[in-house]
């Protein structure tokens, strides 16, 4: 006898199945990326904001050079962090719409094997029945057949 159409989709489901847990692990690498880029982006700019609020007493034209070139690159350091956080935001719901269409193979391949296992069942339950009434009509026939020869 050959497998049932439900037992068939099996080894589909568990490549869907491990695709979907690849996915989900892409995306939750993704979230730990943008939460590790978000914290670096909020330290970077207290330590500008604490820079821009040192009050320096003693300064010399060269000091006040140096200071606004430092101030510069910090700002150009907050940008480029800025731009690594949005980049990292994007790929994450890349990463997120990947998964939900794993997830959603898998929910349509659990369906078409409940609708499989649903319409094997229904297929059991006929021939079952089948069964049991050409049993229930053979008892019969016979119980006829036994009448009819005592009788004569």
């Amino acid at each position: 006898m050959s497998p049932s159409r439900s037992s068939r989709l099996e080894p589909l489901q568990l490549v869907a199945d491990k695709r979907e847990d690849e996915a989900m692990r892409a995306m939750a690498e993704c979230q730990r990326l943008v939460t590790e880029h978000e914290t670096r982006l909020s330290e970077l700019q207290r330590y500008l904001q604490d820079y821009v609020n040192t009050v320096t007493v003693a300064s010399t034209p060269a000091l006040i050079s140096n200071r606004h070139a430092f101030l510069a690159k910090l700002r150009e350091a907050e940008g480029f962090q800025k731009t690594l956080l949005e980049q990292a935001k994007q790929r994450c719901e890349a990463e997120r719409t990947r998964w939900l269409l794993k997830r959603r193979d898998v929910g349509v391949l659990e369906q078409l094997a409940a609708s499989y296992r649903m319409q094997e069942r229904q297929q059991t339950e006929r021939i079952e029945q089948k069964n049991s009434d050409e049993r229930a009509s053979q008892s019969y026939f016979r119980a006829l057949a036994m009448n009819a020869a005592s009788g004569m």
